[in-house]
C-alpha cells in the first residue's frame, strides 16, 4: 500500500468509526419519536462510551485471556470489515481486494468470538444468550450468502466493489430478483444486529434478551469497544445494503481525499433514510419469540431462493 493510498484508505474507516455510533444514535432517535415518546439526543452512544472509557474495568475471577482479548479481536474485526465494503469508494486498497464471501466469514468471525466470550465466565445469562446467537447466525448466513449469489450471478463477480460499480452502471429499473434479495437482506439485518422483532435492544430482561445477555460481564473500556462494535456492525451492514442495492453516489475509479469527501453527503442521506426506515419497521413490529426466531430467518432465505429463481427464469 502506497503512502498516497493511505489517506484515502484511513478516511474511509475513520469516518465509518465516528459515523456508526451516530447512526445508530439516529435510529434510536427516530424510534422514540415514532413511539410519541421524548427521543435521545442521537449523541447519546459518544457520551456512554465516554464514560465507559474513563471508568475502571472490573473483571470475574475466573475470566481466561479470551474473555479479556475478545473486545479487542471483535472490534478489530468491524473496523476491517468497514475498510472492506465500499461505503464510500470502490478502489481503496482494502476494498480492491475484498470478496464478500470472505467478508461473511469476517462478520462470523466476531459472532464466533463474541460467543465465547460470553461463555467463558461460565454464567447462565451469558452461556443463553451465546447459544441464542449462534442459532440466529447460523440461520441467517446461509440467507446473507445467498443474497450475495444472486447479486454475484447478475455482476459476474463476488468481489463486493465489482458488483457496486456493475450495478450502478446499470440502467435504473425495478429489478425483481433484486427486489426479493432486498427483502432477504432486511430481514438478515435485522436479526443479524438484535433488533425487534429478534431481539429488543432496549431490554434488560434476561430470559428475552440475545445481544444484551452476551455483554452482561463486561464493564468499562470492554464493554464500550463491545458496543461500538454492535454500532459498527450495523453500520457495516447497512453499508453492504448500499452496495448491493443502492450503488449510486460512491466515488469510483482513482480515489483522492477530495473524492471521498464528495461521497460523505450521499452516504450521509442513504444512512439517514435507512435509519429512519428501520425505526419505522422496528416500531410497526411486536417482538418474536425465540423459538419463531428460524421461522422468520426461514423467509429470509426463501426470498433470497425467489430472487434467484426469477433471476434464472428471466435469462432463459
Amino acid at each position: 500500500m502506497r503512502p498516497a493510498e493511505l489517506i484515502p484508505q484511513g478516511l474511509e474507516i475513520g469516518a465509518a468509526l465516528a459515523a456508526a455510533p451516530l447512526f445508530l444514535g439516529w435510529v434510536n432517535q427516530c424510534r422514540a419519536w415514532l413511539s410519541n415518546r421524548r427521543a435521545p439526543s442521537p449523541w447519546l452512544p459518544y457520551r456512554n462510551m465516554r464514560k465507559l472509557f474513563a471508568k475502571d474495568a472490573v473483571l470475574a475471577e475466573n475470566a481466561s485471556a479470551l474473555f479479556r482479548a475478545a473486545p479487542y479481536i471483535v472490534f478489530s474485526t468491524m473496523v476491517v470489515a468497514a475498510g472492506i465494503i465500499p461505503s464510500m469508494g470502490t478502489r481503496l486498497p482494502l476494498v480492491a481486494a475484498s470478496d464478500a464471501i470472505a467478508l461473511v466469514g469476517l462478520l462470523a468471525t466476531a459472532r464466533v468470538f463474541l460467543s465465547l466470550a460470553a461463555m467463558d465466565v461460565g454464567t447462565a445469562f451469558g452461556t443463553l444468550g451465546a447459544r441464542r446467537e449462534m442459532m440466529v447466525g447460523f440461520l441467517a448466513e446461509p440467507a446473507l450468502l445467498m443474497v450475495i449469489f444472486v447479486a454475484s450471478l447478475i455482476s459476474a463477480t463476488t468481489a463486493l466493489p465489482a458488483i457496486s460499480e456493475h450495478l450502478a452502471t446499470q440502467t435504473l429499473r425495478l429489478n425483481p430478483s433484486l427486489a426479493f434479495t432486498a427483502v432477504a437482506f432486511t430481514l438478515v439485518l435485522l436479526a443479524e444486529n438484535a433488533r425487534i422483532p429478534v431481539d429488543n435492544p432496549a431490554t434488560h430482561l434476561e430470559l428475552t434478551m440475545i445481544h444484551e445477555a452476551m455483554l452482561i460481564e463486561y464493564s468499562a473500556r470492554h464493554l464500550a469497544l463491545m458496543e461500538w462494535a454492535a454500532a459498527l456492525r450495523l453500520f457495516n451492514y447497512a453499508c453492504i445494503g448500499f452496495a448491493l442495492f443502492i450503488p449510486w453516489g460512491v466515488a469510483a475509479g482513482p480515489i483522492g481525499p477530495v473524492a471521498l469527501l464528495l461521497s460523505i453527503p450521499v452516504l450521509t442521506a442513504k444512512l439517514a433514510c435507512a435509519g429512519a426506515g428501520l425505526a419505522v419497521i422496528e416500531t410497526l413490529s411486536a417482538k418474536l419469540r425465540v423459538m419463531r426466531v428460524p421461522e422468520f430467518l426461514a423467509t429470509a432465505f426463501l426470498f433470497a431462493v425467489l430472487g434467484l429463481l426469477v433471476h434464472v427464469l428471466s435469462r432463459s
